[in-house]
């Protein structure tokens, strides 16, 4: 396994450094695909897990429920979204995802737009005092 790691290393690979499942204080993420100008993603919030009220510049979101519950908050607005109901975040307006169920919130992510990088995310509020 160390040769295999050194040689993606060697090849300048973002395998050799890159997880399949980001681990983050609400939960976790995984890519499932990307492209020009699109990623999706599967989230997965634990009971309680709280998301930074963040903005993005470059990109809307699309948030599917597959299981629990997700509290969402877009401009201030708070709704209440159930497995198979989808939330729209368009580009520039500041949201937050909850969730204030018993069971683990999973949800898939499709962000659209010119840049889609970890680094557009602009964060406002964050009980994880994350920068």
């Amino acid at each position: 396994m160390k040769t295999l790691v050194a040689k993606l290393h060697a090849e300048k690979r973002p395998e050799a450094g890159q997880h399949h499942r980001i681990h983050r204080p609400w939960g976790w993420y995984q890519r499932i695909d990307i492209g020009d100008r699109f990623q999706v993603k599967h989230i997965c919030v634990k009971p309680g897990g709280i998301l930074s009220l963040q903005r993005h510049y470059h990109r809307a979101e699309h948030w599917v429920v597959v299981r629990g519950t997700a509290e969402v908050t877009v401009d201030g607005a708070v709704k209440l979204f159930h497995e198979n109901e989808a939330a729209y975040l368009p580009i520039g307006c500041t949201h937050r995802l909850h969730n204030p169920g018993k069971i683990p919130l999973k949800l898939i992510e499709v962000q659209v737009g010119s840049y889609t990088g970890e680094d557009d995310i602009v964060r406002i509020e964050d009980i994880y005092a994350r920068n």
